[in-house]
């Protein structure tokens, strides 16, 4: 699947990636299009064989803080919105922890990986706690089950601390066990939020967003409790795209480390839709930064297929992405200057063709204006062709030049005004774009 990797009209930001058995599990917080805030009351679970990361299933809401059509709520005590869980296993049990927005927060458990998950216990802090303890909010948890059998959680917004919880019961925290600033707020490490433990081999990762909430970083130690050296980035979602928070982790896939992350739609940083990349992680543990791409589990994707024009992963100027029903995603606000791309079309080998065709699927908003499409680099990439796109709405083609290869493609946008009244148009909309497709 490109990215997004599950269906379009679902939003899963906060996504944490888990291979249980022959599956992977994505558990994540739940978005609505277009909303004025982060996440609403429910958690939802997907996953997908790990031989066929193109048949995601949906497995319904599988723990709720508000009742809904079809369940009780599961947390009598509050209804606040749910945010970033976690689910870990350990002796057979699948153990959901999940941040519950300004109240005390609890522990789930389930004898399945997808749930539904029963409410066992808010967590048990020792007395004379801290007050990030007393409070027993624990904002966006992350657990960790060593190799040992002893159970660690992270958490924090603007500065990180953990616990030891007890493995009897995986909610009450272990006395003597708190550390605050688990990772530093001061640079290079600049902690904001969103922690995500991994132990890869006998180094611990954490994943994590810093103050530019654009990314996920990391950091490693060789012990569960620290301390923790500053690594790098992994993923940047605000590079040529209209950026927002970030939050995620990494996941080995039948020997493939992928980083699951999210990006924003719909002119908001609250409506995000989950997306992965693959990573490589060197000899010496360090991951090299990855650059976002609309692939998803993709090696690469084919321009003679229609591409959503959603599917996106370049977005610079005005447009934005915008869900307007379940069925309809759109590239909107389209102004001149405006660049739309995609990573990476595979066009096959030469055949002997010297152009090809190039048709997408526009709604007019009454302007004239053009589609420059250029392979590689939106500035100094080469130009293939150039499509006049009508008032109307509709399908618009052109003949492009033929290539080859493996490549990138943006559309660069140029409005037709001209003239006197040039100055009067700058900024308008000229277009919507829904899909496009090349042909030979």
């Amino acid at each position: 699947m490109p990215n997004p990797y599950l269906p379009r009209w679902e939003y899963i930001p906060d996504g944490e990636p888990r291979v249980f058995g022959d599956r992977v599990y994505v558990y994540g917080s739940h978005d609505t299009a277009g909303s004025d805030k982060f996440c609403d009351y429910q958690l939802k679970v997907w996953s997908a064989p790990i031989d066929n990361l193109n048949n995601w299933t949906c497995h319904g809401v599988a723990f709720r803080t508000r009742a809904d059509r079809d369940h009780e709520s599961d947390t009598p005590w509050t209804d606040g919105e749910l945010y970033a869980p976690d689910v870990i296993e350990k002796d057979g049990k699948y153990y959901l922890y999940a941040y519950i927005f300004y109240t005390v927060g609890c522990v789930a458990v389930s004898d399945r990986p997808e749930g539904p998950f029963k409410l066992i216990s808010q967590y048990k802090v020792p007395e004379n706690s801290p007050k990030l303890l007393a409070d027993r909010v624990f904002v966006d948890p992350g657990v960790l089950v060593d190799d040992d059998g002893r159970v660690y959680i992270y958490c924090g917004f603007e500065g990180s601390y953990m616990a030891e919880l007890n493995p009897e019961n995986m909610y009450e925290v272990i006395d003597g066990s708190f550390i605050p600033d688990i990772i530093p707020t001061d640079e290079p490490h600049g902690f904001f939020e969103a922690c995500s433990p991994r132990k890869i081999g006998d180094t611990y990762y954490m994943i994590y967003s810093p103050k530019n909430g654009n990314r996920l970083d990391y950091a490693t130690s060789k012990s569960p409790t620290g301390p923790f050296e500053y690594r790098g980035t992994i993923v940047d979602n605000g590079v040529d795209y209209p950026g927002g928070n970030n939050h995620g982790s990494i996941c080995n896939i039948k020997g493939q480390w992928y980083i699951f992350y999210h990006r924003t739609t719909n002119g908001t940083v609250m409506s995000r839709r989950g997306c992965v990349e693959r990573i490589e992680i060197l000899p010496d543990g360090t991951i090299p930064q990855v650059e976002m791409t609309s692939l998803g589990f993709e090696e690469s994707l084919s321009p003679y297929e229609v591409t959503p024009a959603d599917l996106a992963c370049v977005l610079k100027g005005d447009c934005i992405i915008t869900e307007k029903n379940i069925f309809t995603r759109v590239i909107t606000n389209i102004t001149s200057g405006s660049i739309i791309g995609y990573k990476y079309f595979d066009f096959g080998e030469d055949y002997g063709s010297k152009t090809m065709e190039f048709s997408v699927l526009v709604n007019g908003m009454g302007c004239k204006s053009k589609i420059r499409i250029l392979i590689d680099d939106y500035e100094n990439g080469e130009e293939i062709g150039c499509i006049d796109v009508g008032p109307d709405n509709g399908v618009v083609s052109g003949v492009v030049k033929n290539v080859t290869g493996r490549h990138a493609v943006y559309f660069v946008i140029e409005d037709s005004f001209g003239g006197y009244f040039t100055d009067m148009f700058k900024g308008r909309h000229l277009f919507e774009l829904e899909s496009f497709v090349f042909s030979k």
